[in-house]
């Protein structure tokens, strides 16, 4: 019999207008070496290299690489002295995301609705004016040192921003298309807080939650809740540890990162198994799972289109909603650090996140925890 995963239990709702969104328009990573990091998500996940700013451009305290595959955008940026903020981020948390950046159409208005209702500025709107249109940013903090950062960019046909000059890298594309979630974890009895910070200040709603029950193994459980707008361009689930008999992944990433932090970036496939075969070929390192979650998915999810021998051997997981089904798969982390790994997803009907993939994946987690000496 097939046991289908129901997983939304709120209804959307919020007591503010919502600030409007468009989407995801970039994140970026503060790394200790950005030339180096670009090579990892240029050669490893087939990243293209689309514009660069540096010594070379003007910029004397940072540099910068962007990389773009589908959709998805990421920016690589470290410090060229030790003084910088970059270094001081970078040498506190090690290598992970700053910046999740939101594309608007009016950022001024974004931001200044986000302050009066309470969020923090990190940077005033700045309009920066070029004969290839006109860009304007404007930044708000986060949960830990991570930072929203609103985009205005319609009309702009410059190279990714202004500073920037294009480059054109190309690395053969493994079939990323757009980011479909960011992940990020906080301290314990913290997730209300940062949960009440997206209704008040971005007018979200909880998509999704789940309670210890849903998140557990015999050894950790935490707790999560999805923030998304309404029309689900945005979902950032956030996560706490709860109560368990050892260190939950979720302490383990507290401890190396020293704060809260996005935990894991999730951009969808139109072809997860070409996807991760690919990228296995390229070097990239997934979690795996036992031979019998393969032999019981029958009977768990009923019939799907995929051969569960070819998922088997790649590490795919599956999970069965009302609406249709979805697979999944994660990334061992891609930091020295056990903090920031991504997970690629390919959604047919699914709107959740794999809730009855959650007991093997976190037992997979557990593995490897400990062999890091942290269960």
């Amino acid at each position: 019999m097939v046991k289908e995963s129901v997983e939304l239990k709120t209804k959307p709702q919020s007591a503010v207008e919502e600030i409007a969104i468009e989407g995801f328009d970039h994140i970026e990573f503060f790394v200790g070496n950005a030339l180096q990091a670009c090579y990892y998500y240029h050669r490893g996940f087939g990243f293209d290299v689309v514009a660069y700013k540096g010594l070379e451009t003007g910029s004397r305290d940072h540099c910068s690489y962007v990389l773009r595959q589908g959709k998805v955008q990421i920016v690589l940026t470290s410090a060229l002295n030790s003084s910088s903020p970059i270094a001081e981020h970078v040498h506190k948390h090690g290598d992970g995301v700053k910046n999740i950046a939101l594309r608007v159409k009016d950022a001024r208005k974004a931001y200044e609705t986000a302050i009066a209702r309470g969020g923090v500025s990190v940077e005033k709107p700045v309009t920066q004016e070029s004969p290839e249109g006109i860009y304007v940013t404007a930044s708000v903090k986060s949960y830990g040192d991570t930072i929203h950062t609103f985009i205005e960019r319609h009309g702009y046909s410059g190279a990714f921003a202004p500073g920037y000059r294009a480059m054109d890298k190309q690395a053969g594309n493994a079939g990323l298309l757009i980011v479909d979630h960011v992940v990020g974890n906080v301290e314990t009895e913290r997730m209300e807080h940062w949960v009440d910070f997206y209704q008040k200040v971005f007018g979200f709603y909880v998509y999704q939650y789940f309670d210890a029950k849903d998140i557990s193994t015999q050894y950790s459980a935490l707790v999560s809740k999805v923030m998304a707008n309404k029309s689900g361009s945005i979902k950032l689930p956030i996560n706490e540890p709860a109560q368990g008999k050892r260190k939950s992944q979720i302490q383990e990433y507290l401890d190396y990162y020293t704060a809260g932090g996005v935990q894991h970036i999730a951009i969808s496939t139109a072809d997860i198994i070409k996807t991760v075969a690919q990228l296995k070929e390229r070097g990239i390192e997934f979690l795996t799972v036992p031979r019998s979650y393969y032999d019981a998915l029958p009977e768990r999810v009923g019939k799907i289109d995929e051969d569960i021998e070819e998922l088997y051997k790649l590490g795919i997981l599956v999970d069965r909603e009302s609406e249709g089904y979805l697979l999944q798969i994660f990334t061992k982390p891609v930091e020295d650090r056990p903090t920031l790994f991504f997970e690629v997803i390919q959604r047919k009907g699914a709107k959740g996140f794999g809730k009855g993939n959650f007991k093997a994946l976190f037992e997979s987690i557990e593995r490897e925890q400990e062999l890091r000496g942290n269960l």
